[in-house]
């Protein structure tokens, strides 16, 4: 299989990049191959107030609905926010860790990247 990280053609005169930036960036892309499925968003506890007056949710001290589980996340720049049971938020947990840490390690990758490409290049900080 080719190598599918595009690297710099051999005729660019690229400066070498640090062995210790080289060996970050192989940690990350073995976590990464090692991730699965990821789904964006948050799980929280929600409790709601419903829309009859009447009800205990409207009473003083309020005794609102719930708890429920509501899973938010972003579509199209929109908050889309389901409902999930207990058995679906278990189900799922571990693909919202995995999306957590996605994020955390392209975070790193890109700030691995702004040092490697930097240093190589004695650009200094910025």
């Amino acid at each position: 299989m080719p190598d599918q990280h595009p690297q710099p053609h051999p005729d660019d005169e690229q400066q070498p990049i640090a062995p210790e930036h080289q060996r970050r960036l192989q940690e990350i892309l073995e976590e990464l191959a090692t991730l699965g499925f990821c789904l964006p968003g948050t799980v929280a506890e929600r409790r709601i107030r419903c829309p009859n007056p009447g009800c205990r949710c409207h009473h003083d001290p309020p005794r609102l609905h719930g708890p429920y589980l509501a899973w938010t996340r972003k579509v199209s720049q929109k908050t889309v926010t389901r409902n999930l049971t207990a058995e679906q938020a278990r189900r799922y947990r571990a693909w919202f860790e995995n999306n957590r840490r996605l994020r955390q390690l392209t975070s790193e990758l890109q700030a691995l990247s702004l040092t490697a490409a930097a240093e190589a290049e004695g650009w200094g900080e910025k």
